[in-house]
């Protein structure tokens, strides 16, 4: 993904779009019909699970910064 210029709030918006899209796309012939949370003790996402009925697609992990930045989003 390349980087976008300071104030361009649309192509930024299509970037994080599209980077989400891929990153959250189920596996061929799956689609997603629930989503669980995870919850840290101090109300940030720890993670996103993903089921087709019963069963896990993927889990999305997030990693934020000291200062509450969000700092990585990854697939396992």
């Amino acid at each position: 993904m390349s980087e976008v210029a300071y104030n361009r709030y649309d192509e930024a918006y299509r970037a994080i779009h599209s980077a989400l899209m891929d990153i959250a796309c189920p596996p061929p012939g799956r689609r997603i019909t629930k989503l669980a949370f995870v919850w840290s003790v101090h109300g940030a996402l720890e993670a996103l699970r993903a089921y087709d009925d019963g069963d896990l697609l993927f889990t999305l992990v997030f990693s934020w910064g000291a200062d509450a930045t969000l700092r990585e989003v990854a697939r396992t």
